[in-house]
């Protein structure tokens, strides 16, 4: 028998303190983190930013991960992105200044995972159809609708990143 342990978070039961309509939210939050905490434990800081085939780098995919979470979650609240989540999002793509890039960027997302998993807590169920504006646009989305987009956004980014990271890190075969 499976130990919880080596199931996907999903299979591991309910979450405690989680609304019941965004336990699928939070287990797909859960399962990226998890994912990306193990293909990034030993990935080479050399190949953060390459592009294999003109695709995403690996770090582009780490910093979407977390900007894109926490700008789906402000506009699940109501609210406008500030200054510095615009920067952030025109800083997307561009490697950090210093230091352990990989490792911090993993830490970043892990740390946008837990405020993501406050909020899906203190969301009361009543409000998951109310209306939401998206971007400068505003536009139509719901409060459930921006949340499982953030989860379904955060999944896809994570494939991605997974492939890349696995591109880069195969040896060509000797000739």
């Amino acid at each position: 028998m499976a130990t919880t342990q080596n199931l996907e978070v999903w299979l591991r039961g309910t979450l405690p303190d989680m609304p019941p309509y965004l336990q699928p939210v939070a287990h797909a939050l859960l399962q990226a983190r998890e994912e990306v905490q193990f293909y990034m434990q030993n990935f080479p800081e050399e190949l953060l930013w390459e592009r294999p085939a003109g695709v995403a780098a690996v770090g582009f995919h780490l910093q979407h991960l977390t900007g894109v979470l926490d700008r789906l979650l402000t506009y699940a609240r109501d609210e406008a992105l500030t200054p510095q989540q615009l920067e952030a999002l025109g800083q997307e793509g561009k490697p950090l200044e210093a230091g352990e890039q990989v490792q911090t960027l993993v830490q970043q997302f892990h740390a946008q995972v837990e405020k993501a998993l406050v909020q899906l807590r203190k969301t009361p169920e009543e409000i998951l159809l109310e209306q939401r504006g998206v971007g400068r646009a505003k536009l139509p989305s719901t409060v459930l609708g921006l949340l499982v987009h953030a989860a379904e956004h955060t999944q896809r980014h994570v494939g991605q990143l997974l492939v890349t990271s696995k591109m880069l890190q195969v040896k060509a075969p000797e000739a």
